[in-house]
């Protein structure tokens, strides 16, 4: 996750990055983004995009993880 937004008010962008990258550095794509402050629904995610770089190998970090695991059960549901 790539970190935005101002002091006090964090966005963060979900991105598919080289693991030797820095956090806010350069980045293959971006997926998504989450807003940790809102209530209720704080992040979009094109699942599948994820689900095509989890194919190709990506390791997500384990809140990346959570958030496809969310979209995931809301297409299942929806």
């Amino acid at each position: 996750m790539k970190r935005v937004g101002t002091k006090n008010a964090p966005v963060f962008r979900i991105v598919v990055a080289d693991g030797r990258s820095p956090r806010d550095g350069k980045f293959i794509e971006e997926i998504g983004t989450y807003q940790p402050l809102k209530k209720g629904d704080n992040f979009s995610l094109d699942l599948d995009r994820a689900k095509y770089w989890l194919g190709k190998g990506a390791q997500p970090s384990e809140t990346v993880a959570s958030f496809i695991k969310k979209a995931g059960k809301a297409t299942v549901a929806a």
